[in-house]
């Protein structure tokens, strides 16, 4: 579904975030700027495809350095050749190998797969914890993996913060922080934990699909009048209407 795109023109002088802002009215504008990109992206869900908090956890794990879409496309094949934990503890490393090739890194990844695979057997009798302590002693997975299974496998809420979620965060004046853990709770602290996980969809979303890094189409930016950033990229509604993409990176 394509993102919806508003001419903007001239914004509106409202306020966004100045030096003088209190927490408060940060707290009211961060609130706004998501109620606001809820109304964009009513589809906004987590971009991977999966069947199970197993495959969640893998293709996650899969997705560094490559984008969501590849990962789809070689999901089938690997879950019908491993479609749990201890089949892929056993599989045969070549054959995972050809299989995770297309994403790139595939012996760093393909050794990842195995490790990790084989901690869930050894400690967690093959299936996957859902809880984050547990999730961040598994080999390869951090906060923003294990943030990503908790909340789209398990319903517990977790903020994941990618590149495009730390990117906005800042753009809209919610944090100054740089390291991901400090920007998740800087963030949570903004918003009711019920809505962390909804809340990093609809930043991500945004993030792939308006606010690029390069070049982000303020002009067509449905929440630029409460962005302090505004100006980053073309104001011009036709100029910015032509970098919106209508789905995630290929």
């Amino acid at each position: 579904m394509s993102a919806p795109v508003r001419t903007l023109g001239a914004v509106p002088a409202e306020p966004a975030a100045t030096a003088e802002e209190s927490p408060t009215a940060l707290v009211r504008r961060a609130r706004k700027i998501d109620r606001v990109l809820a109304e964009t992206y009513p589809e906004a869900r987590c971009e991977l495809d999966f069947a199970n908090p197993f495959e969640l956890l893998v293709v996650t794990v899969l997705s560094a350095q490559t984008t969501d879409r590849r990962v789809n496309a070689a999901r089938p094949a690997l879950f019908a050749a491993y479609p749990d934990a201890r089949a892929m503890a056993a599989a045969d490393r070549a054959h995972l190998e050809q299989l995770v090739g297309p994403l790139g890194f595939f012996r760093a990844k393909t050794e990842s797969l195995l490790k990790l695979s084989a901690a869930l057997v050894a400690d967690h009798g093959g299936e996957v914890p859902p809880r984050l302590d547990d999730l961040v002693k598994l080999p390869g997975v951090g906060r923003k993996t294990a943030n990503v299974v908790l909340g789209n496998a398990f319903d517990i809420p977790g903020i994941t913060v990618d590149t495009h979620f730390g990117r906005l965060v800042r753009r809209f004046g919610w944090t100054a922080e740089t390291d991901p853990v400090k920007v998740e709770h800087a963030v949570g602290a903004l918003f009711p934990r019920r809505d962390w996980t909804m809340l990093s969809h609809h930043v991500i979303w945004h993030g792939r699909r308006i606010c690029h890094a390069k070049k982000p189409a303020c002009g067509a930016c449905p929440v630029a009048r409460w962005c302090p950033s505004y100006g980053a990229g073309p104001t011009d509604p036709e100029t910015a209407a032509a970098l919106v993409k209508t789905q995630g990176p290929a």
